[in-house]
């Protein structure tokens, strides 16, 4: 899988004979862009296990698939959360490096799955257009939906990584509307800003449940027993 630089991964000088789809994608790569608020707690959290996830199953296969976060009001240039950091540790996750960001324009273009921390996250990210919404959910919701998928309707990975990533995206949009989250609050993470340890725990125990499904629908590869 590979790695925004410096924890960044905008702007990395692409040449425009690389570039094929209409928002820029490069041809070889899938980017998933995790939004939360500041961008120090949640959504930090969320980029680093789906890193390390992606390799576990993967390893260098996962090269075509870019991770990213930033934040609705992001903290710019901030460190993540001490706790965060703690909470990832736990996961054996690689914490180093990372530097908050505000979400911008460009995050949103260039990414082909943005998933949400909340509803109005979603909201903010819609609003910004760049045709995002058929890209977009929270985390929860696009668990839910992909969880409905048959895999067997997906390319197999050895069709290719990124092909497979967007036909999952494609799938999952189809079902939304159909499959209704039970309550509001069930698609929703909280944020563990300013909060002790223990539900920081919590909250990464929330994303990686969440995210389990996911990578596995991504790659074909479920985790390690």
């Amino acid at each position: 899988m590979t790695a925004p630089e410096a924890g960044r991964g905008i702007g990395n000088g692409e040449s425009s004979a690389e570039m094929t789809t209409t928002f820029g994608f490069p041809r070889d790569t899938f980017r998933i862009l995790h939004v939360s608020t500041g961008n120090v707690c949640r959504s930090p959290i969320t980029e680093r296990l789906t890193r390390h996830f992606v390799s576990q199953r993967l390893g260098i296969l996962g090269g075509g698939l870019i991770v990213e976060s930033a934040g609705t009001w992001g903290h710019e240039g901030a460190a993540m959360e001490a706790h965060a950091e703690t909470v990832l540790a736990q996961f054996g996750a690689d914490a180093s490096g990372f530097v908050g960001r505000e979400l911008l324009d460009e995050h949103v273009i260039r990414a082909d799955l943005v998933l949400t921390a909340t509803r109005d996250h979603r909201a903010q990210v819609i609003s910004m257009g760049h045709s995002a919404g058929l890209r977009t959910f929270t985390l929860k919701e696009f668990t839910r939906l992909v969880n409905a998928i048959d895999p067997a309707t997906l390319p197999p990975l050895e069709e290719g990584l990124v092909m497979r990533a967007r036909a999952l995206v494609r799938a999952a949009a189809a079902l939304r509307g159909w499959l209704l989250a039970p309550t509001a609050e069930a698609d929703e993470v909280y944020d563990p800003y300013g909060a002790p340890l223990p539900f920081f725990q919590s909250i990464g125990d929330e994303i990686h449940q969440a995210l389990d499904p996911v990578v596995t629908a991504l790659t074909g590869v479920p985790a390690r027993a």
